[in-house]
């Protein structure tokens, strides 16, 4: 089940995630407080989208064997809100943070979010169906 997996991988993440953050940003004493509050107001608005996300994928896993043009059309369409919708969510946190942090603090921190991120998203990309089922395992890697 797709979502499970999806799921798993957020709860997995989710509980290690503020630990790798407390380690990787070393907020300095001073400026612990604020930035916890931030970082908390931040998880819940992104755990929202993540639901949406995980809601966006299981539609798709449920639908692949009868995907359309008008199917495809409108996963993509939420796939492009939902894009949309963590762009706001950073151009909203990203100031706030930087008010706390500074602005090259904040980019690490983002830098860092992406990274996770990016992480997720390949580990439910390997999961799921491509359209018309290329065989993954015949495409190239790349090599860096």
């Amino acid at each position: 089940d797709v979502q499970a997996e999806f799921k798993a991988l957020q709860d997995a993440f989710g509980k290690d995630k503020a630990e790798l953050v407390k380690q990787y940003m070393a907020v300095p004493a001073e400026k612990d407080a604020a930035f916890w509050s931030l970082y908390d107001q931040y998880e819940t608005a992104r755990k929202a989208l993540g639901k949406s996300k995980a809601e966006l994928i299981a539609d798709y896993a449920k639908g692949y064997a009868d995907l359309d043009d008008k199917k495809a059309t409108d996963l993509m369409k939420r796939k492009a809100d939902l894009q949309d919708e963590y762009t706001k969510m950073n151009r909203k946190f990203f100031p706030q943070f930087s008010k706390i942090l500074g602005g090259m603090q904040a980019a690490k921190f983002f830098q860092l979010e992406d990274y996770l991120n990016n992480i997720i998203n390949l580990g439910i990309q390997n999961n799921i169906p491509f359209i018309g089922e290329i065989d993954k395992s015949k495409i190239p890697t790349v090599k860096g």
